[in-house]
């Protein structure tokens, strides 16, 4: 069966670690790169992260090159530090990065590998790296299959009432890709909030390895912000629910739906206006998630990680 191959744009970050070992561990994919973008943390701290990630599961030949420092326009200077701790990986003890990333722009390393092949990209930070990518090389465009991204909602927010996170650090950003030529699949919070790794789960994992030892790590860290803002240890897996999208769409049920970002500055500032009751003419842009199958994502991502040993 062939893979589909991948890019992951990522600012480590618990889950952005998560979904970086989902996806090395799935033979259904082929990571032809990371790159990185500041967000959960600096630019530094991320890609530094992204290449400990890299160095738990042995991956030391797949590129990474770090990408925006700030947003396109409006720099917010905010960093989600409350929930991924100082280092954006708080709760492990992982060394060192094995490596310096590659001496290019993420761009550059984008651009590169999709002047070779079709490729997908999964977006799991802001989305400032993406909507560069469009701006300077629009020819690119039609080489990419897809841009999974992980970010906003339907309903309420996490960072502000409106809007959730990845799309509210740079929301010019999140337009551009949206209005783009490029096809788009955006999984919000209205279903990674329906697909929990519970402590259960998480800690069943520290006995089949590093890699798995590592996300109980995470985990335990991760589900103390969980439990003091929605009452429960439960924790969503936000980022690795884009990249199981990838390995199996079934996982998810989609709709096409117009997709609008509120880029003004007032209290809706980087809310994800979804028609869903089509309620505007106006056309749909992106497939929206709407619904998961929380068991077989959360049997899929346990699974896959434990067998990383």
């Amino acid at each position: 069966m062939p893979k589909t191959p991948v890019i992951i744009d990522c600012d480590p970050g618990h889950d952005d670690a998560m979904a970086l070992l989902l996806a090395l561990a799935s033979p259904e994919l082929e990571v032809v790169a990371v790159t990185t973008v500041a967000g959960n943390q600096t630019l530094e701290k991320v890609t530094a992260n992204a290449i400990r990630v890299l160095d738990v599961a042995g991956a030391r030949d797949i590129p990474v090159a770090a990408g925006a420092g700030r947003p396109l326009v409006h720099d917010t200077a905010r960093v989600a530090d409350e929930v991924h701790g100082e280092t954006g990986l708080d709760g492990p003890d992982l060394p060192p990065p094995s490596r310096e990333p590659e001496a290019i722009h993420a761009v550059e390393l984008m651009a590169r590998e999709l002047r070779k092949r079709p490729l997908t990209l999964i977006p799991v930070g802001p989305l400032t790296n993406i909507a560069l990518l469009i701006a300077m090389y629009p020819e690119l465009v039609e080489n990419i299959e897809d841009i999974i991204v992980m970010g906003g909602a339907i309903g309420l927010g996490n960072v502000t009432p409106s809007a959730e996170f990845n799309v509210w650090v740079d929301p010019e950003a999140a337009k551009r890709v949206f209005e783009s030529d490029a096809d788009v699949t955006m999984i919000g919070l209205d279903v990674t909030h329906r697909a929990m790794l519970s402590a259960e789960r998480a800690e069943a994992l520290r006995e089949t390895g590093r890699a798995g030892a590592v996300v109980a790590d995470l985990h335990a860290f991760y589900r103390r912000f969980h439990l003091e803002v929605y009452g429960h240890d439960d924790t969503p897996v936000h980022d690795a629910l884009a990249v199981a999208h990838a390995i199996d769409p079934s996982i998810l049920h989609t709709t096409q739906l117009s997709v609008e970002i509120d880029v003004t500055h007032g209290p809706a500032r980087g809310r994800t206006v979804v028609d869903q009751l089509r309620r505007t003419d106006r056309p749909a842009n992106a497939h929206v998630a709407v619904d998961v199958d929380a068991e077989r994502f959360i049997d899929l991502l346990t699974t896959r990680i434990g067998s990383l040993a």
